[in-house]
């Protein structure tokens, strides 16, 4: 399984980023997918996710701002940031979620920079 996560960069504060996971080896419509994030010095959260139901759920902190949403037809899932704050500033991943957590071994992630 490969997850490969891209879409990151640096913006300032307020503004928008839609970052993208293209999924290989197993098919995202089967399988509960989220975004995770990792800011420097701290743990690697869960941000959002999506069922094949296509209910989602959100981080407090990103209620309101964040959408997930699937593309089923090209294995791909994405995250449209909004109103993005300086404490966004994380590398993001994608992954399954079995049993959790993310299932499969982690990709390489996209860095997000959000300046004051």
């Amino acid at each position: 399984v490969q997850l490969q996560a891209s879409g990151g960069g640096l913006v300032q504060a307020g503004e928008s980023l839609k970052l993208s996971c293209t999924v290989s080896g197993i098919l995202i419509s089967t399988n509960v997918m989220a975004w995770y994030r990792q800011a420097a010095g701290n743990q690697r959260e869960l941000v959002a996710d999506i069922t094949s139901f296509g209910s989602t759920t959100y981080a407090d902190s990103v209620k309101g701002r964040f959408t997930i949403s699937r593309d089923n037809a090209h294995n791909t899932v994405s995250l449209q940031m909004n109103s993005l704050k300086p404490e966004d500033t994380a590398v993001y991943y994608c992954n399954a979620v079995k049993f959790g957590r993310g299932w499969y071994n982690w990709g390489q992630g996209t860095l997000v920079t959000v300046s004051s």
